[in-house]
C-alpha cells in the first residue's frame, strides 16, 4: 500500500523495483491516515480474521532499508548527500518487527485487547481534524490545478499537523522530487529531521 496523491506513476517505480506478488494499492486520497491515524511510512496494522484492530499504527519495516549502509555516491550533490547521511541515523528495527508479525501469526503472541488498541490509538484533536480537511482540500485542489490554492491548504495542514509526516512528505515531494528546501513550504525533510533528530523520526517499537 502506498500513500500517495500522484497515484500509480508516482508509485510505480518502487513497486516495479520490489516485485511484490500481491496487488500493490495506491491511496490517493490518503484515506488511511485518516481511518487508521497513520503519521508516517511505512506503517504497519494488524487485523485478525475477524477485521478487528489488534495492533494500531505503528514503524513497520520488513527489512533493511536500501539506504541503511549505502555508501554515499561520488559526485552526489550536496544536500542529497547530507540526506542519505541523516537518514542513516534514523533508527529502525526490522528484524524485531517480522518476528513480532510471525509469531503473532503463528500463536497470537502480541495482539493487543481491545482497551489497549483503544488507549494506543491517540483521539483525533479538533486542530488535527481540521488539519485532515486542509489537506483534502489541498489535494482536491491540486487535482483541478489550482497549485498555489492547493500549497495555501497543504501549510495549513502542516501548521495544525505538526508531528503528521505523510502530510509534510507528500506536499513536498510535488514541488521537489528529493523533498528539499524550496521557496513554497517553510521546511524540508532534512531540515525537519534535524531539528527533532533522526532518532525520534519513527516512535520506537512497543511490544
Amino acid at each position: 500500500m502506498a500513500l500517495d496523491t500522484g497515484g500509480a506513476d508516482a508509485a510505480r517505480r518502487w513497486i516495479e523495483m520490489a516485485a511484490p506478488a500481491h496487488p500493490s494499492l495506491i491511496d490517493q486520497g490518503h484515506v488511511l491516515d485518516e481511518l487508521f491515524g497513520i503519521v508516517n511510512v511505512p506503517s504497519g496494522v494488524w487485523i485478525d480474521e475477524a477485521g478487528m484492530i489488534v495492533r494500531p499504527p505503528e514503524p513497520a519495516f520488513p527489512g533493511p532499508p536500501v539506504f541503511a549502509d549505502m555508501p554515499v555516491p561520488e559526485g552526489l550533490p550536496p544536500v542529497l548527500a547530507e540526506t542519505l547521511a541523516e537518514a542513516q541515523k534514523i533508527k529502525i528495527e526490522p528484524e524485531r518487527y517480522v518476528a513480532a508479525l510471525r509469531s503473532w501469526v503463528a500463536t497470537g503472541a502480541h495482539a493487543l485487547s481491545a482497551d489497549e488498541v483503544v488507549a494506543r490509538s491517540a483521539p483525533r484533536s479538533v486542530a488535527e481534524a481540521e488539519a485532515a480537511a486542509s489537506f483534502e482540500l489541498g489535494q482536491h485542489l491540486h487535482r483541478a490545478g489550482e497549485v498555489a490554492a492547493a500549497q495555501r491548504w497543504f501549510r495549513q495542514a502542516h501548521r495544525l499537523a505538526p508531528d503528521n509526516w505523510t502530510y509534510r512528505r507528500q506536499a513536498w515531494s510535488m514541488v521537489d522530487r528529493n523533498q528539499g528546501r524550496t521557496d513554497v513550504y517553510e521546511g524540508s525533510w532534512l531540515d525537519d529531521v534535524r531539528a527533532i533528530g533522526a532518532e525520534n523520526y519513527y516512535a520506537p517499537l512497543d511490544l
